[in-house]
């Protein structure tokens, strides 16, 4: 009897298996679609909980363990390896799956009799599936596979509810930006093949074949460049972000976290593998592209963010500007890395990474809240809302730390990496170039910038859709989710909550990953003051204490409190201050777009604005105006800049083309007897 031992790529393959078999599972149950949703998301917890524990145990162990299936093309079998990288992508992939699943429990139930869910159920899981693929390939074509996987199934979920036409049109502008970058994916893949065994066979299509083979500066620029266009066009860098706030608004809320906080991610691991894994030797300038692409992205995409008044659009904007954050880090660990500084390189590598996992945690976390709101109220427009926080207290807390969170205050974990990008920053005067020591001010100058715009935003969101009184048109019977939404909803939060108060013990856990990539490690610099303290470099340069932070912040509320509720006569309450009027109204808060309005005006530049104010007069006397109609308009530039006239250059081609088309069989006789003339005369 032959005794099977468990492994984690063994645990990592259960995970996929059990994802892939839910098809069978929801033909069985589609009878009953409350069973067969409630069946299917708990498999799909079970299956993200074994990736989860699949990853946190091959970091844990530091190796590496690779496997080979015969499913692929003949003498082209499928290679899966699991090693520190892939492992810690499986944990920030499967923990957020893990978090949503539940929460998809009771939200797609919103869903139930109003429109078939056996497509989403099924899409759902085919989509977890190709991400964890995606870091468990380890070859050109498995990658590819579940690359394409992945992008196949999220098309069909954004376009879920695809009787409307805003949906069908962001399922295809995301589909072929996702396309296209995939080509330019292929494209890496092929010159790194053909560089590492040959042109004449296949035989350099797995990783291994890329990682022992040596290429030419010349080529691994090709490669790099054509890597970064197709991950980037997924991450949704600037300027190919465009797909990215039209898809994510119109997908249902479960969909919208799971790839604004891991999808995105793929393309970050998938540069990561290609970058520090299969080219290795990386020269300093590529590292300032990418810092200078992230500082861009993360710039555009908060001012853009910051005007948005859709609740989904906002957050899928600031996903640009997370990227950005994240792509900076990772171009800060090309350029020390570059002029061998190994433990700056680990420090920015880190800081990278755990933005990443951050950014998957709080963004998932804030889209579930934004779905939640959505779910009570059918509404995505924050002018049409507020005061919920009273109808909807348990979904108020957790966007509010979702919001401190992504707004990098401290103690929650967004803090944490930001803070450590900028250590990395200051530390730069030690590179040797006069470019970079030029570009790092700059950057961290602006990334400050960034953060500030960041807070800002997220005050608006919270404070539009939360707090005052119901700015709409329209009272909807609000009222808060089910107990697996607020579940889903709470461990997202907790887990903020964890990594911004415990960060030495995850970068512990994380340090294998630089040190498998870099060459360097934070472990001994990072602990010098022990568990509770961190000290990315150095005791006396930098430290920081996440628990401190939260004790005393605790401990300040917890005196306010006794000192106002000790003696009950110190609490007065009394009507709002109302500046002279003599009713607060609706009408006079703010709303998103006043909020915005002196930003506007400060970058007004940087966006395609129209802006209009209409008189509607009364009929008794034109003088006095019966209302006013203020309009606004915000466009992205880069829709005229770029994407307008690449897409009417194809459509005149296509009419021009379409001339062809004569519906006559003599007509197409002389086209086959051009075609024959020409092929005899020129092909030889």
């Amino acid at each position: 009897m032959t005794q099977v031992t468990l492994t984690p790529l063994s645990l990592a393959s259960f995970a996929v298996i059990l994802l892939i078999a839910q098809t069978a599972v929801v033909s069985i149950l589609i009878k009953n679609e409350k069973l067969m949703t409630t069946v299917c998301f708990c498999l799909s917890a079970i299956a993200s909980f074994a990736a989860t524990a699949a990853g946190v145990w091959t970091v844990s162990l530091g190796t590496a363990r690779s496997a080979i299936m015969e499913l692929g093309l003949p003498g082209l079998p499928f290679h899966l390896r699991l090693d520190p990288l892939s492992g810690y992508f499986l944990v920030l992939i499967g923990l957020l799956s893990f978090f949503v699943s539940i929460y998809s429990i009771g939200y797609v139930k919103g869903f139930l009799g109003r429109r078939p869910v056996a497509r989403l159920c099924v899409f759902y899981n085919l989509f977890l599936a190709g991400m964890f693929m995606v870091v468990l390939a380890d070859d050109a074509l498995f990658f590819l596979i579940s690359w394409e996987t992945m992008a196949a199934a999220s098309y069909f979920l954004v376009m879920f509810e695809d009787e409307q036409v805003e949906n069908r049109r962001a399922a295809f502008l995301y589909i072929v930006v996702a396309h296209v970058g995939a080509v330019a994916i292929l494209l890496a893949f092929g010159v790194m093949a053909g560089l590492a065994a040959g042109f004449d066979d296949f035989s350099g299509f797995t990783f291994d074949a890329m990682r022992q083979a040596e290429f030419p500066a010349e080529w691994a620029t090709v490669a790099f460049l054509l890597a970064f266009f197709g991950f980037g066009a997924k991450a949704g860098i600037v300027p190919l972000h465009v797909w990215l706030p039209e898809a994510h608004p119109v997908a249902p809320s479960n969909i919208s976290a799971l790839m604004s906080g891991v999808m995105l991610k793929t393309a970050i691991y998938g540069l990561l593998r290609v970058a520090f894994d299969l080219i290795k030797n990386i020269p300093w300038w590529w590292g300032a592209l990418v810092i200078v692409i992230g500082i861009i992205s993360a710039l555009i995409g908060i001012l853009y963010a910051m005007m948005e008044k859709d609740i989904k659009r906002l957050l899928a904007y600031s996903s640009v500007e997370n990227i950005g954050i994240i792509m900076i880090g990772i171009g800060m660990t090309m350029v020390f890395k570059a002029f061998g500084q190994e433990i700056l390189a680990a420090l920015s590598l880190i800081a990278a990474l755990y933005h990443a996992m951050n950014h998957a945690l709080f963004k998932g976390l804030l889209f579930m809240g934004a779905g939640a709101v959505l779910h009570a109220t059918h509404e995505r427009n924050m002018e049409e809302m507020g005061g919920l926080i009273h109808k909807m207290p348990w979904t108020a807390v957790f966007f509010l730390v979702g919001c401190i969170s992504i707004s990098a205050l401290p103690p929650f974990n967004g803090f944490v990496s930001e803070w450590l990008t900028f250590q990395a920053f200051l530390l730069s005067p030690s590179l040797p170039s006069p470019m970079m020591k030029l570009l790092m001010p700059l950057g961290a100058a602006l990334l400050a910038l960034t953060a500030a715009l960041a807070a800002a935003c997220f005050v608006k969101a919270f404070g539009v859709t939360f707090l005052g009184q119901w700015r709409g048109h329209n009272r909807p019977q609000v009222h808060e989710v089910c107990w697996s939404m607020r579940i889903g909803m709470g461990m997202a939060a907790l887990s903020c909550l964890l990594l911004g108060i415990l960060p030495t013990v995850f970068i512990n856990c994380m340090d294998v990953v630089a040190e498998h990539l870099t060459g360097g490690k934070l472990t001994t610099s990072a602990n010098a003051l022990g568990w509770i303290w961190l000290t990315p470099i150095a005791p006396e340069r930098a430290s920081y204490s996440g628990l401190v932070v939260f004790l005393g912040t605790i401990a300040i509320y917890a005196i306010v409190y006794i000192i106002l509720h000790v003696n009950p006569g110190k609490i007065h309450r009394g009507p709002i201050w109302d500046c002279g009027f003599e009713k607060l109204t609706n009408r006079m808060q703010y709303n998103a777009t006043s909020f915005s309005m002196p930003l506007r005006r400060i970058f007004g530049f940087i966006f395609n604005l129209k802006e209009e104010v209409r008189l509607v007069p009364q009929q008794a006397h034109s003088a006095f105006p019966k209302k006013l109609i203020y309009s606004l308009r915000i466009r992205d530039r880069f829709w005229n800049w770029i994407y307008k006239p690449i897409a009417s250059t194809s459509f005149w081609i296509s009419r021009k083309v379409g001339r062809l088309q004569q519906g006559r069989i003599n007509t197409y006789l002389i086209y086959s007897f051009i075609t024959i003339i020409f092929l005899l005369l020129f092909v030889r």
